[in-house]
C-alpha cells in the first residue's frame, strides 16, 4: 500500500499563521511535530511506501520536515500550479503499478485513535481489493457546517450532500446514516482511472498527457506549466465520486478534525482555567473562552470573551469565535492589494534555508540569511541595489566576479550592483549572516541568476 499525501492548499482559513508558500500543514500548530509530519508518522504503520503531491514551491519544505523525522519519501510528484484533488490524484496513479494500493491523505488532518484508524484502513483495504473506491466516513459528533457529508447504508453510499446550513445538519445528525466527508481515499491504482476516464475523460486524457510529458529524474516527477494548466480544475468529489456507482464508505469514528479553521484550532489547543488558550505570551484579565496565539509580542486582554487574537510579526488578525471562516474574504482583499502577505511570512523558506526580513523601506531592506551545511545560493546580480554582508555565525564562501573568500565571524563584505556573487556555507553548523541592501528598488525581483 502506498500512501498519498496530498500538499496542496492555498494557506486561507488559517491567514496569517497560514500562507499560500507556507500553508498550514508545515505549521506546527499543536505539538513540535508539523501537521503534515503527523501525517506521515501516522501512515508510516500501514503503508509500505510514502508518496508526497505538493507545489513545486513547497518540495523543500516537505523534504525538511521528513528529514526531521528520518523518512525518506519514495516518490515526489511536484505540480508548477493547484489544479484541484482530481488531477493531483490522477497524476499520482499514473505513477503508480494498476494493482497498487493507494491510500490518499490529505497533509492537514488530525487523528486521535490511531488503532481505529488502523481497523479502519485494514477494513477499507479489503472493499479496495475487490475493486471498489473507497473513501471514510467521519462519525459526527456535532452539527458542523462547514463540512461536506455522506448519506450511506452500511457500507454502499447513496448519496454526497454540500456543506448544509445549521438546520440540515442537525437534520443529517438525526437521521444517524450522515457522515462527514473526511477527503481520504483507498483504491487500487488502475481502478481509479477507469472510473475516471469514464466520468471525468477530459481530466484522465490531459492528466495522461501531463505525466508523459513530465521530467522524471530518480525519485522525482515534474509537471510541466502548461500541461498542469490545461487540466481542469475539479474536486475528486464531483469529478467522480458523485458519479461512480463502484464506491463503498467505511463509517470512522477515529477522533479527526480537518483544522479547517481557527474554532477547530482552539479546540486542540490546552487551555486554562478561564478557558483561554494557555500561553506564556498572554496577561489574561478577567477575559474567558479566547483564543490567543503569539509567539513574540505580549498580549494582555481585559473584560473580553470568545476572541481570536492571531499576532505575527507582520500581521495582527482579531476575529469573534465562530466568525473566522471569513479569513478568506481578508485574504480576497489582500489579494486585491497585491499584498505579500498573502503568500510569504517575515521568514521564507528556501531549498538552502531561510531569510528573515528585519527592516524595510523604499530604499534599503535589512535581512538574517541562514544557509544550511553544504548548500548554496544561486549565482545572480542585481541592477538596482548594492549589498554588504556581515557574517554573525558560521563561515561563508563568497564568489564576486569569480574571486573567492571565506568569511568568518564579524567579517563582511561589499557588494556592488552588477557584480555577479554566490555564498555557500562549506562548514558543518548554519552560516547566519546580515544583509543590507540598499539602491532605489529592493524588491525581490531584482535578482538576475
Amino acid at each position: 500500500m502506498i500512501n498519498v499525501i496530498l500538499c496542496g492548499g492555498n494557506g486561507t482559513r488559517l491567514w496569517p499563521l497560514s500562507r499560500t508558500l507556507y500553508p498550514k500543514q508545515f505549521n506546527k500548530l499543536i505539538s513540535n511535530q508539523s501537521l503534515f509530519q503527523m501525517t506521515a508518522l501516522r501512515n508510516q504503520g500501514v503503508c509500505d511506501q510514502t508518496f508526497i503531491v505538493s507545489n513545486e514551491e513547497q518540495y523543500f519544505l516537505a523534504l525538511d520536515h521528513l528529514e526531521e523525522l528520518n523518512i525518506t519519501a519514495d516518490k515526489f510528484l511536484l505540480e508548477p500550479m493547484g489544479r484541484n484533488t482530481a488531477p493531483a490524484i490522477a497524476l499520482a496513479c499514473f505513477a503508480a503499478e494498476e494493482e497498487e494500493l493507494l491510500l490518499v491523505t490529505p497533509s492537514d488532518h488530525i487523528v486521535k485513535n490511531l488503532d481505529q484508524y488502523t481497523a479502519c484502513i485494514k477494513e477499507a483495504g479489503q472493499l479496495a481489493e475487490l475493486g471498489y473506491l473507497v473513501t471514510f466516513g467521519i462519525t459526527p459528533s456535532y452539527p458542523e457546517t462547514g463540512f461536506g457529508y455522506i448519506e450511506s447504508r452500511g457500507f454502499d453510499v447513496i448519496s454526497f450532500k454540500e456543506k448544509p446550513d445549521k438546520q440540515l445538519a442537525e437534520h443529517y445528525l438525526d437521521q444517524g446514516n450522515y457522515f462527514w466527508n473526511s477527503g481520504m481515499f483507498l483504491f487500487k491504482a488502475g481502478m481509479f482511472l477507469r472510473e475516471l476516464q469514464k466520468y471525468a475523460p477530459d481530466i484522465y486524457e490531459l492528466s495522461l498527457e501531463a505525466f508523459n510529458h513530465s521530467k522524471k529524474k530518480e525519485r522525482i516527477i515534474r509537471i510541466g506549466r502548461d500541461d498542469m494548466l490545461a487540466i481542469p480544475s475539479d474536486s475528486i468529489d464531483f469529478a467522480l465520486m458523485e458519479k461512480s456507482e463502484n464506491v463503498k464508505m467505511i463509517p470512522s469514528d477515529i477522533g479527526w478534525s480537518d483544522m479547517g479553521s481557527f474554532e477547530a484550532l482552539y479546540t486542540e489547543l490546552p487551555q486554562d482555567i478561564n478557558k483561554n488558550t494557555d500561553n506564556e505570551q498572554h496577561i489574561a484579565v478577567d477575559s474567558s473562552r479566547n483564543l490567543i496565539i503569539s509567539d513574540e509580542r505580549l498580549i494582555a486582554t481585559i473584560d473580553i470573551e470568545d476572541l481570536i487574537i492571531i499576532d505575527t510579526p507582520d500581521a495582527l488578525l482579531v476575529s469573534k469565535q465562530g466568525s473566522s471562516q471569513k479569513v478568506r474574504t481578508v485574504v480576497e482583499k489582500l489579494k486585491l492589494r497585491k499584498s505579500d502577505l498573502c503568500d510569504n511570512h517575515v521568514t521564507a523558506y528556501r531549498p538552502w534555508g531561510n531569510h528573515t526580513v528585519l527592516d524595510s523601506t523604499e530604499n534599503y531592506k535589512i535581512k538574517k540569511v541562514i544557509i544550511k551545511p553544504g548548500r548554496k545560493l544561486s549565482t545572480q546580480r542585481h541592477y538596482h541595489r548594492n549589498e554588504h554582508w556581515i557574517v554573525v555565525r558560521g563561515t561563508a564562501l563568497v564568489s564576486v566576479n569569480g574571486n573567492e573568500s571565506l568569511l568568518r565571524t564579524n567579517e563582511s563584505t561589499f557588494i556592488r550592483m552588477g557584480e555577479e556573487h554566490s555564498v555557500e556555507n562549506p562548514g558543518k553548523i548554519d552560516l547566519c549572516f546580515i544583509e543590507v541592501q540598499v539602491g532605489d528598488y529592493v524588491k525581490e525581483d531584482d535578482v538576475i541568476r
